[in-house]
């Protein structure tokens, strides 16, 4: 059974850094892509990039182009999101959620999501 646990968020200054983690469990680690999604307070659930195994990257969120970063390490079974000159806009809760099959920025092409790791940028 695919199971997702993001850990890393926090309490950050604006303009500093964090690094998110999404573990995951039950499935090949292989034959699924990872994706982060955020969820602001009042706002839908968006997309910000996903990985394959291959490490090939998929982008979707303008806002964090060129900030944020995702990445993989397939020994651990854990894909990671370097966030970088954070800014309280970057405030919500994080969650990653996995499929097999190619890369989306389509919400409902996810079944199982984490339960979220919350940030929050603010001086």
């Amino acid at each position: 059974q695919l199971q997702l646990v993001e850990s890393g968020g926090g309490l950050v200054q604006p303009g500093g850094t964090l690094r998110l983690s999404c573990t995951v469990s039950g499935i090949p680690f292989d034959q699924y892509v990872i994706s982060w999604f955020r969820q602001a307070p009042g706002k839908e659930r968006e997309a910000i990039s996903c990985i394959r195994h291959s490490g090939g990257t998929s982008s979707y969120l303008d806002a964090v182009r060129g900030r944020f970063t995702i990445s993989r390490d397939n020994a651990k079974d854990t894909v990671y999101l370097q966030m970088n000159s954070l800014n309280p806009e970057d405030t919500a809760v994080y969650y990653c959620t996995a499929r097999e099959g190619a890369c989306t920025g389509l919400i409902n092409f996810y079944n199982v999501w984490g339960q979220g790791t919350q940030v929050t940028v603010s001086s």
